[in-house]
């Protein structure tokens, strides 16, 4: 990646009438240097079986290289035509709500035959044709790919198959899986049950492991075909997506996304977030944090959003704080959808860069701004390197556990995920995503285990060594429960870790009318309550952070700190009001050595750092609010790029509402 890249996704074959042109000239206007297409049009291209038909896509990559602008070619397999459903209804996924039904996207089997045979010719005539077309740098596989729920009689015989190789025998798979209980005891391979009515944890999360590896498989299937034709220079990449709550909020429960990473030259991401009065710039953090993490590199922004919905057409400076803010994070791209507003179907209302009438307006305009910046500034901001020192440790494997032992008030996995994250990005404290297999564990002086709830031996051990050596480990409650299959530890809980943490429980409740007193930390004015889940925790080694203010559990230590070895581990029993979880994270943060001059600033000023090529610090600060904010700047001297103005020592910065300054330190950045 030599320069940034600013882009959007061009649908040619939705134009209600021809103007490829006039949306080439507004594009070169506008800065836009990228442009993803054909993902989504398999029908077109294949308007009958064996009829293909590449007009669009050949026009308008010979258009876009006249012009200058380089062409990501997207695998358009996730959407299929009615044609081959007509043919073969089998390619449609059978799911737990029963047989598919044709019109929605992502409704196949992504382990039919059929559907691979059609998938895999699509791709390679699609592929073969315009891999060594001069405008093509790169490629999509799919879009958003995920399993879809597939579920059917073909799918369970694969997991059966899996099971038999990875278990071995069904003895083992009734031990680890408890399966003698309600008489789910399997004695034969001929009579292994359907995975979709099960009622035993182990075996559903087991189960939706498995559907994950199909994703894995399939995404490095489409990655070994692409790559049969990718020139030098060329990538593939996947826009992999979030738990979705309106908007990307969480960790993705159908993706292992480490594991489906591996295949791709490079991580790519699809970030959408509330706008307007509620854009915080926390999930373009969160998503951004979670892609550079995959591959521990520089990642592309594939899909944000320009205008899209009402409610989040954003307020003038928006879009430039936003495209900011993803390069800040690590992004080498940042790209809209889409580029023009479509006038039929699903999604009509769902905004692109242009609205409907296809006229210069606002926000494009504002998009102009981005992209001359962008131009201006690539060689300064491509590939902004971070160390980062502090990483959020998150799981597959407990967020399924979680689903099937859900928490009492209905919150699940990546609302305690996003319980913690969200204070660290608030106190500006950068940091990494690592899995419980993550061997590098000493590369970071602060670790955040939420609700690590199912979990290999090994892991937690490396994390008991972890604070041994040195390190800070921060655990929220139901970390440490149950191993990887499920099954409850015997031990006193938090079982392995109870060594770092000092602390045993065996009783848990459900708060009412619950909330903590303090016997070591300030925590000024933050809310005291106690909601979802408290553990009735019994310190052994470890010093009482917070009790319990209760009749009845006021004995009990509800957040608690212990020195092991030459680090520390806090264990956090329950779910706390967000600003009592932030001082819990300051004061683990202070006794990391984390805590700086970036840090004494917090939301609505956020500050995020990085090394460029050239080995020159670039700090940013964005103002996430609607109201001017002011700050004292403490690092050495630097350039504004933004102003091209100095800025020294000590200087006194105003930014305005929703504002970004960019400071490149002229000293080096290490």
């Amino acid at each position: 990646m030599s320069q940034l890249r600013y882009g959007v996704a061009y649908y040619d074959e939705y134009m209600p009438y021809e103007r490829l042109n006039e949306d080439i000239a507004m594009m070169l206007e506008a800065g836009i240097n990228t442009v993803r297409i054909a993902e989504s049009t398999w029908s077109t291209h294949e308007p009958q079986n064996g009829i293909f038909d590449f007009t669009s896509v050949d026009r308008v990559l010979d258009a876009m290289h006249a012009a200058g602008i380089s062409v990501i070619v997207g695998t358009p397999t996730y959407a299929v035509p009615t044609w081959l459903v007509k043919e073969h209804p089998g390619v449609l996924a059978v799911t737990a709500d029963g047989p598919g039904r044709y019109g929605a996207r992502q409704i196949m089997d992504i382990t039919n035959p059929v559907y691979l045979f059609h998938a895999e010719r699509i791709i390679r005539k699609l592929i073969g044709r315009v891999s060594k077309h001069p405008a093509v740098i790169g490629y999509q596989t799919d879009n958003e790919t995920k399993h879809y729920g597939t579920a059917g009689e073909n799918v369970q015989l694969l997991f059966v198959k899996h099971m038999r190789q990875k278990y071995g025998t069904l003895d083992e798979i009734n031990d680890r899986f408890g399966l003698d209980y309600w008489s789910n005891r399997i004695n034969s391979w001929e009579d292994f049950p359907s995975a979709v009515g099960t009622i035993n944890g182990s075996l559903g999360a087991e189960f939706a492991r498995f559907q994950r590896g199909l994703v894995t498989e399939f995404l490095a299937w489409q990655v070994s075909l692409v790559n049969e034709y990718k020139q030098p220079g060329q990538f593939v990449t996947q826009n992999f997506d979030f738990e979705w709550r309106g908007y990307s909020y969480g960790v993705q429960p159908s993706v292992d996304h480490f594991a489906a990473a591996e295949a791709f030259d490079i991580a790519g991401v699809d970030i959408y977030h509330p706008s307007q009065h509620e854009l915080t710039g926390t999930e373009i953090s969160f998503g951004g944090d979670i892609a550079r993490s995959l591959k521990r590199s520089n990642y592309l922004v594939l899909e944000t959003q320009a205008q899209a919905f009402p409610h989040w057409t954003p307020y003038p400076g928006q879009l430039r704080l936003q495209a900011f803010s993803h390069l800040a994070s690590g992004a080498n791209m940042v790209a809209y959808w889409h580029w023009h507003s479509i006038h039929n179907s699903f999604e009509t209302y769902w905004k692109g860069l242009l609205s409907h009438d296809f006229k210069p307006n606002p926000v494009y305009n504002e998009a102009k701004t981005i992209g001359r910046d962008f131009a201006r500034l690539s060689q300064a901001l491509v590939d902004l390197c971070k160390d980062n020192k502090a990483a959020v440790m998150v799981s597959n494997e407990a967020l399924t556990a979680m689903e099937w032992f859900k928490l009492p008030d209905g919150r699940n996995y990546n609302d305690v995920v996003r319980w913690l994250y969200d204070e660290l990005y608030r106190m500006n404290i950068e940091c990494d995503f690592i899995q419980p297999g993550c061997t590098g564990l000493s590369r970071y002086n602060l670790i955040i285990v939420p609700a690590l709830y199912a979990v290999p031996d090994e892991a937690l051990l490396r994390l008991n060594e972890y604070v041994r050596e040195g390190g800070h480990a921060v655990y929220s409650f139901k970390s440490g429960f149950a191993d990887e299959d499920l099954k409850v530890r015997t031990a006193e809980q938090p079982g392995i870790i109870s060594e770092a943490c000092g602390i045993s429980y065996s009783m848990f409740v459900t708060p009412h009318e619950v909330t903590l007193r303090s016997e070591a930390l300030d925590t000024g004015a933050a809310d005291p309550a106690v909601n979802t889940w408290m553990e009735l925790i019994t310190p052994d080694t470890a010093e009482v952070l917070f009790r319990y203010e209760h009749p009845h559990w006021g004995e009990y230590a509800a957040v608690t700190r212990n020195r092991f070895g030459n680090g520390t581990a806090t264990y956090i029993g329950c779910m706390t009001s967000s600003g009592l979880a932030g001082s819990i994270l300051k004061s683990a943060a202070q006794e990391a050595g984390l805590w700086g001059h970036d840090q004494e600033l917090a939301f609505p000023l956020i500050v995020k750092t990085g090394v460029n090529r050239q080995q020159q610090r670039v700090r940013y600060y964005f103002n996430y609010s609607d109201e001017p904010v002011s700050m004292v700047y403490r690092h050495g001297a630097a350039a504004e790029l933004l102003s091209g103005r100095e800025v020294q020592p000590e200087e006194k910065l105003e930014l305005e509402p929703w504002g970004v300054r960019i400071l490149l330190e002229h000293s080096s950045g290490h």
